[in-house]
């Protein structure tokens, strides 16, 4: 039997209303507009209201999505979320979403691969259509790392905002879709990016509370330099899948965490900055909710258009990593 192809059919974005801009943190932190612009390309980031969760900004992307795709919730037979920022241990991240759009017809779980969790997604979506088990997929990265962050802590409050973006996955005509996939970990480099507390290791306790267990904790030049190296590794081995190189790509559609990791990561796959999709000057690092934002913001500006190669790469804890290589087509 011919291999099902399998693309994006519609995709929608969502970030929450309230911005904390670098000049807002100088009040309440040790540092300045300057430095962080320098270091991280960052000028602003959203963070979600009081009362506001992580299912909230899925549910607004997912509802984008749909109508992009111009087809109903109904016809949705699987919701993944990526998110390590879930509104409660249980139930997922998935299951509230699908109350809220009314996927009545959907299984639902979650995914967690942190920064890597929208490409994992599609990774893991793609394969039930290409079996034939789904025909249709909503695949959503979501985050609400402001919930996380130590805001007292310069080296990490000036980085996370909040947001989420989703995608539907779907058969498109052959030749288009998902045309490479690379996925990756390494659990030694676990201790790099994490929130030591809440799990059963380190269950809640008024000691992991006064310690600050429960917020992210990174090696920040660890963590950069695990970065540089793998972001362009996967998206070779990514186009080595498809059988194209990086000369065939269109746009690099990379995980917004850091400008001078973006940059680098261009640099290795030859591309000039034209040709990759930024805008973690807005947003910060956002997560798993990244790489849909910012793919949204590349389509509905009319920047991608159909026939363009995207390569959409991510890296996060874990360690995860992991490059998704797509033909656009949009029906």
């Amino acid at each position: 039997m011919k291999e099902r192809s399998v693309g994006i059919l519609g995709i929608g974005s969502y970030v929450p209303e309230k911005i904390i801009t670098n000049f807002d943190l100088e009040k309440t932190i040790d540092t300045t507009d300057k430095w962080i612009v320098e270091r991280t390309g960052i000028r602003e980031r959203h963070v979600v209201a009081e009362g506001e969760a992580t299912s909230d900004l899925a549910t607004r992307a997912a509802e984008r999505a749909l109508l992009d795709a111009g087809i109903s919730a109904e016809e949705i037979d699987l919701i993944i979320v990526g998110t390590v920022t879930p509104d409660m241990q249980f139930p997922s991240v998935a299951c509230l979403v699908q109350n809220n759009i009314k996927a009545v017809n959907a299984a639902a779980f979650d995914l967690t691969a942190v920064c890597s969790g929208f490409v994992y997604g599609l990774a893991t979506g793609s394969s039930f259509i290409k079996a034939g088990t789904y025909k249709k997929v909503l695949v959503i990265g979501a985050e609400s790392l402001s919930k996380i962050t130590d805001w007292s802590d310069r080296n990490t409050a000036i980085l996370f905002g909040d947001g989420a973006g989703a995608a539907i996955l779907g058969e498109t005509d052959a030749g288009y879709g998902i045309l490479g996939i690379d996925m990756g970990a390494d659990g030694n480099g676990g201790d790099l990016l994490r929130v030591p507390a809440g799990g059963s290791r380190l269950p809640t306790t008024e000691e992991t509370i006064s310690q600050r267990l429960h917020y992210t904790q990174m090696d920040g030049n660890e963590v950069f330099k695990f970065a540089v190296k793998v972001m362009g590794e996967t998206v070779n081995k990514a186009l080595e899948n498809a059988k194209l190189t990086a000369k065939d790509v269109t746009y690099l559609v990379p995980h917004q965490a850091n400008m001078r990791i973006i940059q680098s990561a261009a640099k290795r796959l030859g591309l000039p900055m034209d040709r990759v999709v930024v805008n973690v000057d807005k947003y910060g690092n956002t997560s798993a909710a990244s790489i849909p934002i910012a793919l949204d913001e590349g389509i509905k500006s009319g920047r991608i258009k159909n026939g363009d190669v995207i390569a959409l790469v991510g890296f996060g804890g874990g360690l995860t990593w992991g490059a998704t290589i797509i033909k656009w087509s949009k029906p």
